[in-house]
């Protein structure tokens, strides 16, 4: 790895962009929004049945789709805004175990240093007929292979880890704990990424790659080689002369 390369967290404002390329050209939105419209009414349903009121406890980000999903106005909101461990550490200081009716962690738990204890952590935080609702990339999506293939020459960052579906459905065995798991298909439009000096396609490499100015600062047989990977099916699907990459989406649902 060239010492040029660093983490694309490294620059606050490059990621926060680079991020709202991934947005605007992925299906990532609408896809948990499918879920969250279609699937979530029902899940809240079965835990309220006979409750006055349901105890939600948000995990990281997510508030938003959670919040204006449909079906859901008679459900009242109140967001504790700090990181998980941050949470963890609170209550145990002030010994407030407060049981709650429904978790959710939406695209989080790449954030966390020691996932197992942070899953253990808050599923004896569940109440009766509780459930937490999880939300990673899949294990068939892109991202798992291109971790898998290319994450040790890249530039790593203790702030996020490379985890999959597969791996956190791994752990809540290990831990004896149920869930079900849905996979739904999402896209990210990676044409942008084969044009020479396109702006969005260089934001979009960072964002893939997790590194600050991939185009510019990475050894030119590693781009060649990712070049060519992700135009791969096993990366991409190509489609009405874009290239589509696999962002598929796993939605865990762990029970009580």
């Amino acid at each position: 790895m060239a010492s040029s390369m660093r983490s694309l967290f490294s620059d606050h404002s490059r990621y926060v962009e680079s991020f709202r390329r991934f947005l605007n050209n992925s299906t990532e939105h609408q896809c948990m929004q499918e879920f969250l419209d279609n699937e979530l009414p029902g899940i809240i349903a079965r835990i309220g049945d006979k409750k006055s009121e349901i105890k939600i406890l948000s995990i990281g980000g997510g508030a938003e789709f959670v919040a204006k999903s449909s079906n859901l106005e008679n459900i009242k909101f109140a967001w504790h805004k700090e990181t998980s461990s941050e949470y963890k550490n609170r209550i145990m200081e002030k010994k407030e175990l407060q049981k709650w009716d429904f978790i959710h962690m939406i695209q989080m738990l790449y954030y966390v240093q020691d996932i197992p204890a942070t899953l253990k952590f808050f599923h004896s935080l569940l109440g009766t007929n509780a459930k937490i609702l999880i939300i990673v990339v899949s294990g068939t999506s892109g991202w798992d292979k291109l971790w898998k293939k290319y994450g040790s020459r890249l530039p790593r960052d203790d702030l996020c880890q490379y985890i999959t579906a597969t791996d956190l459905t791994q752990m809540l065995d290990a831990l004896g704990i149920k869930y079900e798991c849905h996979d739904l298909p999402s896209t990210m439009d990676i044409s942008d990424c084969f044009i020479d000096d396109n702006e969005n396609g260089a934001l979009l490499w960072d964002f893939l790659t997790e590194t600050c100015n991939f185009n510019t600062t990475a050894p030119p047989d590693l781009k060649a080689e990712i070049t060519k990977a992700l135009q791969e099916p096993e990366f991409s699907v190509k489609k009405d002369g874009k290239v589509l990459f696999n962002n598929n989406l796993s939605f865990i649902v762990v029970e009580a």
